[in-house]
């Protein structure tokens, strides 16, 4: 057998190889475009990134369970203080129904109003 080269099929073979790498850099292209098109996209949507989502997630519940250990603590010391208080004074609290107002006395007859307007 005799082998021959034939510079018509090298020729094709040659341009077969070139078109596979200009696809391929035609796809690289298509690609990054499209993924800067799709950040865009997402950056106009002011969506929120999952890192931090979950960040702020869990901030969230260490608040609530500060929150709740707080309102223990609060009604905790609200009970010790009423309690304490002498049997024959007057309790001042939300729980006996005075308010500030009624815990001071009263202002001089003849007075509308502070002293000295520009105080406070």
């Amino acid at each position: 057998m005799v082998q021959t080269t034939n510079r018509f099929f090298d020729e094709v073979a040659r341009l077969m190889n070139d078109a596979a790498g200009v696809a391929q850099g035609v796809r690289r292209e298509f690609e990054t475009l499209f993924r800067t098109q799709a950040e865009r996209w997402l950056r106009d949507l002011d969506l929120v990134k999952r890192e931090d989502f979950e960040a702020v997630k869990e901030m969230a519940r260490i608040a609530r369970e500060d929150n709740e250990a707080l309102k223990a603590r609060v009604s905790a010391l609200e009970a010790a203080a009423a309690t304490k208080a002498p049997s024959g004074a007057p309790q001042n609290d939300a729980a006996s129904g005075a308010t500030a107002a009624e815990s001071f006395p009263p202002p001089p007859a003849g007075s509308s109003g502070p002293a000295n307007p520009g105080t406070f």
